[in-house]
């Protein structure tokens, strides 16, 4: 009989790619993990991992029950939710991660209409990159994830999740106010080539956004700043540091003093963001109330 623990140890290790990586998301220790894998292999009668100095991967007898983990896992929420539900669970806490624009935009007025409609639920959020909340989801480190599209993100079509669109917003081009282009109503980004480029960080999902909206316009960024804090990026570009990229909603409230903000021309810079629950989770009657007022915010 194949533990159903053991399963979820097995799609860490298979996420995180070592054991060390796998056994910090899951709060266990590397031995532990290992022993688990181990014992896993045991009932299966099958070698499910490759070891090397790179770390860790599946053989295909492993890739094998990860197909299958990921239906039987999905299946105990939906058994987890049947229960919730037959318990009424009107009360109870869900363990929610999002980026700080998101907090602000969806989730803090999805708490303000779930203390109305559904005042037994308590949420809890944590501040995550909108990369990170997606393997936080998956280790069940928390129940939601309000997370954004990035180079790597799981699909609309990965087993493991249920994802819910919320919203697309554009991204603006921050100039300083004496930059040659200021006075455009639009700016192609094709006009902005040459000049330096402040921007997130490598990993940063609205790094990729920036550097692909410049890639399709023709060139590479030259990003000679770096800040995941759009106040940061924004007061760089006011003291004449150079030109960025911003998601419009985070330049709300925003002191422009010495930037100006101008749309993009031609194809919009866009970040799209979901949220994103394991799959057979989205029925669960704590989860399914707060997935609807993120919704309801969002619209």
């Amino acid at each position: 009989m194949i533990e159903a623990r053991r399963l979820h140890i097995l799609r860490a290790v298979a996420d995180h790619r070592t054991v060390t990586a796998a056994a910090a998301a899951l709060y266990l220790t590397p031995s532990a993990v290992s022993q688990q894998l181990t014992a896993l292999e045991q009932e299966t009668g099958h070698r499910l991992v490759e070891r090397s100095a790179r770390g860790v991967r599946l053989t295909p007898a492993g890739e094998i029950l990860l197909a299958h983990t990921n239906a039987v896992l999905a299946q105990l929420e939906r058994a987890e939710a049947e229960l919730a539900a037959y318990d009424a669970g009107s009360a109870g806490t869900v363990t929610l991660a999002s980026f700080a624009t998101g907090i602000g935009l969806v989730v803090a007025p999805a708490l303000t209409r779930l203390a109305e409609t559904a005042p037994g639920i308590r949420v809890r959020v944590q501040d995550a990159e909108g990369d990170a909340s997606l393997p936080m989801v998956l280790d069940r480190q928390v129940d939601v994830a309000v997370a954004v599209e990035y180079r790597g993100a799981p699909g609309a079509d990965d087993s493991r999740l249920t994802r819910v669109p919320l919203y697309a917003e554009p991204f603006d081009a921050v100039l300083p106010v004496g930059h040659r282009a200021a006075d455009n109503e639009r700016v192609p980004l094709a006009d902005l080539a040459k000049d330096p480029w402040i921007g997130p960080f490598p990993g940063n999902p609205c790094h990729d956004v920036v550097v692909l909206a410049c890639e399709q316009a023709g060139f590479q960024p030259v990003l000679e700043h770096t800040s995941d804090d759009f106040r940061a990026v924004v007061a760089l570009a006011s003291a004449g540091a150079g030109v960025a990229l911003v998601p419009r909603s985070a330049l709300r409230g925003m002191d422009m003093a010495g930037a100006v903000v101008r749309p993009v021309d031609g194809i919009t810079p866009t970040r799209r963001v979901f949220a994103a629950v394991r799959r057979g989770a989205e029925t669960h009657p704590l989860i399914a109330p707060v997935l609807g007022a993120l919704g309801d915010a969002a619209a």
